[in-house]
């Protein structure tokens, strides 16, 4: 992997959450992170710290069952996408998955990682695991200027105990 890289671990899921209230001030209109990682990681649990940091009023849980839920009542909106049970890459299109990265919100994609070619060129992605002491591990990949600069200002600014990687 190339580029810039950072990682955080996280001890619970009030971490988890407050590690994305720190990056939302910094997020603009078309924004997309990736998200990726085992179910129960803490993906979920990022967007809705992420959501409450924005403003937005309504609980924000996974879309499995929805593929993409619309939070527009923060101070930017907020698309969430859960790609988990999309099986071919033209079904994105049902969904208007490139219209809405392209919008006036920020995109946060669950499970980006079942389509690498479906990506847009400038993203954040966010890796989930989980150590053997049952910590979330988080690490943060930029790909494209944007996701860069973001993730340049992130790490150093602003959350203690991010720490840039090489990988």
């Amino acid at each position: 992997m190339n580029g810039l890289s950072y990682q955080y671990i996280s001890e619970n899921a009030d971490e988890t959450k407050a590690l994305a209230a720190t990056l939302a001030p910094r997020l603009l209109a078309g924004d997309v992170l990736v998200l990726v990682g085992d179910l129960g990681a803490g993906k979920t649990q990022f967007t809705q710290g992420l959501g409450a940091e924005l403003g937005v009023a309504s609980e924000i849980t996974s879309p499995t069952f929805n593929l993409c839920c619309a939070y527009t009542d923060g101070s930017l909106p907020l698309y969430h996408f859960d790609l988990y049970r999309l099986e071919q890459p033209e079904e994105l299109d049902d969904i208007d998955y490139w219209a809405t990265l392209e919008g006036d919100g920020v995109s946060v994609v669950e499970w980006g990682d079942k389509f690498p070619g479906d990506m847009p060129l400038d993203y954040l992605e966010l890796s989930f695991t989980l150590d053997d002491a049952g910590r979330r591990v988080v690490r943060a990949h930029a790909y494209g200027q944007r996701a860069r600069r973001l993730l340049t200002i992130w790490g150093n600014d602003s959350v203690q105990g991010f720490m840039e990687i090489n990988e």
